[in-house]
């Protein structure tokens, strides 16, 4: 288990404060999910509360703010890997829990 933990970290580390196009503080407010304005806002709760819902026109709002493809990209996987991170630690704590750990 502690080589997951590593490796998580690892990610999370390189996600949200490794060289990118988007800035330290739009990865770290997609991961979150917090501290967004429009239209980012609205494409990163889609991609962590309701991932279907995404289109196409969610996308061209957040080019036509002046974002690049690569920015985009980036906010999304942080948005999906935040919204996993959430649902990993509440798992694993439910689990502990259960066990009376």
């Amino acid at each position: 288990m502690a080589n997951i933990g590593k490796a998580r970290e690892a990610l999370l580390r390189r996600v949200l404060e490794g060289d990118g196009k988007a800035s330290t503080l739009e990865r770290r407010a997609a991961f979150n999910n917090s501290d967004l304005s429009e239209p980012l806002r609205q494409l990163v709760d889609e991609v962590a509360l309701n991932a279907k819902a995404i289109s196409d026109e969610d996308f061209n709002r957040a080019r036509q703010s002046g974002l690049s493809e690569d920015q985009i990209f980036e906010i999304v996987v942080c948005a999906a890997i935040g919204q996993a991170s959430r649902q990993y630690d509440a798992a694993k704590a439910a689990l502990e829990a259960a066990r009376g750990d």
